[in-house]
């Protein structure tokens, strides 16, 4: 919430290492988008000039000597107020001219995050690593069927937020796999989201930072972990019903076995079945107690939620 007479706060937020080479035009461009946005750009740990070009381009610079993209963006998050919060790349390959419409919905109060769709447009002809590709659509397809929804773009790094969104998020990754705990956060929490088409443009150099495999599993990590955090009952109910199986696979031969001649002849095998078949129980009551304490979670995020906006209300009387 916003005082009525007061010009709307715009933060671009960009995250960079060693991006000399792009970084002033980025700078630049944003700028003539949204003449009134103050830029800022975080640099983080770069060798080549990029915060001196930066600052020459007009941008306000901070530093974040913790390496990794989630620690650049927790330190921004933090630090900055303003009435809508834009993320891209310092690389140039997210549009410029697409600002005003990713950060109008913000603004305007009808959603909390706007994802710069890239890949239903121009992304899988502009990048020329068939590996990155890949990994989108497994990630997009992962998420949207773990959480039932229908996100085109997971791990773009194009965002708006608004200030309630920013404020009350909890940074955990270090790294790229940033993008895609800030989507399942606000999947979980039930902010709005909506999405923009944008025309995306490979990097002039090639030179992405992102190590498909070394980083790919570290996205496919996170996901992992915040399925099990944040669909405790599913996780531990599939666990259950795995170990259940088994236990019946190997259960089954021994009773027909019992029926037919009275006697039990695999007693290590009938041992192994039972122990598979508490371990199921054990799992499917943990996914139940950890499910209870999610759903508490989410009702005490709720009052955060209202007793933020209260604060925000309060600042403008």
């Amino acid at each position: 919430m916003t005082e009525p007479n007061r010009p709307k706060r715009i933060a671009v937020l960009i995250p960079c290492y060693n991006e000399a080479a792009a970084i002033g035009m980025v700078v630049a461009d944003f700028k003539a988008a949204l003449p009134d946005a103050t830029v800022y750009v975080y640099d983080n740990n770069s060798t080549d000039g990029t915060a001196q070009v930066a600052a020459d381009a007009g941008a306000v610079v901070r530093h974040e000597p913790k390496q990794g993209k989630g620690n650049v963006v927790r330190r921004m998050f933090r630090e900055i107020d303003a009435d809508c919060f834009l993320m891209a790349d310092g690389d140039g390959t997210y549009p410029a001219k697409a600002a005003p419409e990713m950060v109008k919905p913000v603004l305007e109060g009808q959603a909390d995050m706007v994802i710069g769709d890239r890949l239903s447009t121009t992304y899988f002809s502009e990048n020329k690593r068939p590996l990155h590709n890949s990994g989108n659509k497994l990630v997009r397809s992962l998420i949207n069927h773990l959480w039932n929804v229908e996100i085109h773009d997971i791990m773009t790094g194009y965002r708006a937020f608004s200030p309630r969104y920013v404020k009350l998020f909890p940074v955990m990754s270090e790294g790229f796999e940033i993008e895609t705990e800030m989507t399942i956060h606000a999947l979980d929490k039930r902010f709005n989201i909506e999405e923009r088409p944008i025309e995306y443009s490979d990097r002039k150099d090639g030179a992405s930072k992102l190590n498909t495999v070394k980083d790919g599993f570290k996205i496919l990590k996170i996901i992992f972990s915040l399925f099990k955090d944040y669909r405790p009952l599913l996780f531990f109910g599939i666990v259950a019903a795995v170990l259940f199986g088994i236990s019946l696979v190997l259960l089954i031969p021994i009773l027909a076995e019992f029926f037919r001649t009275g006697l039990v002849p695999r007693f290590p095998t009938l041992i192994t079945s039972g122990f598979l078949a508490i371990a199921a129980l054990l799992s499917f009551f943990t996914g139940l107690c950890l499910d209870t304490i999610g759903s508490n979670d989410r009702k005490n995020f709720e009052l955060r939620l209202v007793s933020f906006e209260n604060e925000e209300h309060s600042e403008i009387l």
